[in-house]
């Protein structure tokens, strides 16, 4: 079954979602290990800004995956 774009959209909010929380603890537990002492807000929105980006590429493989499927299938 074909998934729409909307569901391709939902689907990658989920994973990135989940991600984001994820960086968001990594970056406050990880960065300190490197010498990087970022506040909890700079923090956030370091994970922000690859949220954003995360998403985008997600949604873009995720069309170029069913695109492929599609006309292979057909």
């Amino acid at each position: 079954m074909k998934q729409s774009r909307l569901q391709s959209f939902m689907e990658s909010i989920a994973n990135v979602a989940v991600g984001f929380v994820l960086s968001f603890l990594t970056n406050l537990i990880v960065m300190p290990w490197f010498g990087m002492h970022p506040s909890a807000s700079d923090s956030f929105w370091i994970t922000v800004i690859f949220t954003v980006i995360l998403l985008a590429r997600s949604f873009a493989l995720r069309r170029a995956f069913e695109a492929i499927t599609t006309r292979t299938a057909a």
